[in-house]
C-alpha cells in the first residue's frame, strides 16, 4: 500500500441535528467510528482535512489512522453523506479495522487496454463499464486500493463478470460464494451499429 492517510478528529459529546450544523459552521465535519469491540464513538474531522483526503481515489479503499485526541484508531472509510446540491461532505462513518479480522469493503475497479482489446482495435465494438467498484472480503493487510481488470483479450459479445476478475491473494468476492446467480455482469464489448 503506498498511500497512508492519517486525519485528526476530536472526540464529540453533543448528538443531534443542532450539534452537527453548528460543527459544520465550525468547519468540522460530524462523523463515527463503529465496530470492534470498543463501543460507537462520535468524533468531528476539520472540513478542509476530509475535503483534500476525499480527493484520493486510494482514500476510499484504504486503512486509514484517525488520532482521536491523540489516540490512533485503524479505519476505513464506510459511507459518506454529502450535501445534494454542493456535494460537499455532511456526515463520514468509520469502520474500525483489526488487523486479525476479515474485513468486507468495496474497491474500485481499473479497466485496462480498453482500446487495445480486440473487441475494440480488430472487431470495432465499444466498450461499456457497468460496475466501477466491486465488494471484497479481505485481511486488512491485504486490501488492495483497487483492482485492474484487462480487456486486452475480450471479444465483440463477449461480457465479463465477477468471476472474471484476477484477484490478489488474500482476497475474495463475497458474492461469489452465493452461487452462480450472483456472479454479476462488470463490463463488455457490443457491436457498435453503423446506424448509429
Amino acid at each position: 500500500m503506498t498511500n497512508t492517510f492519517s486525519l485528526n478528529a476530536q472526540a464529540r459529546e453533543l448528538q443531534g441535528k443542532g450539534a452537527s450544523r453548528r460543527l459544520r459552521h465550525q468547519s468540522l465535519v460530524p462523523a463515527v467510528i463503529y465496530g470492534g469491540s470498543a463501543a460507537a464513538q462520535s468524533i468531528s474531522i476539520p472540513f478542509k482535512d476530509l475535503v483534500k483526503a476525499l480527493e484520493s481515489e486510494a482514500f476510499y479503499s484504504h486503512i486509514l489512522t484517525l488520532n482521536v485526541d491523540g489516540k490512533a484508531e485503524q479505519v476505513i472509510l464506510k459511507a459518506l453523506q454529502r450535501h445534494p446540491a454542493r456535494n460537499v461532505p455532511m456526515h463520514a462513518d468509520f469502520l474500525r479495522v483489526d488487523a486479525t479480522h476479515q474485513l468486507v469493503t468495496r474497491v474500485p475497479l481499473h479497466f485496462t487496454n480498453q482500446e487495445s482489446a480486440i473487441g475494440v482495435k480488430q472487431q470495432g465494438g465499444a466498450v461499456s463499464i457497468i460496475a466501477t467498484d466491486v465488494e471484497i472480503s479481505t485481511l486488512p493487510a491485504n486490501l488492495p486500493e483497487f483492482i485492474e481488470v484487462d480487456m486486452s483479450a475480450v471479444e465483440v459479445g463477449t461480457t465479463l463478470h465477477l468471476s472474471d476478475i484476477k484477484l490478489p491473494a488474500g482476497v475474495s468476492i463475497p458474492a461469489l460464494a452465493q452461487g452462480h446467480d450472483h456472479d454479476q455482469a462488470i463490463a463488455n464489448i457490443h457491436a457498435v451499429h453503423s446506424a448509429e
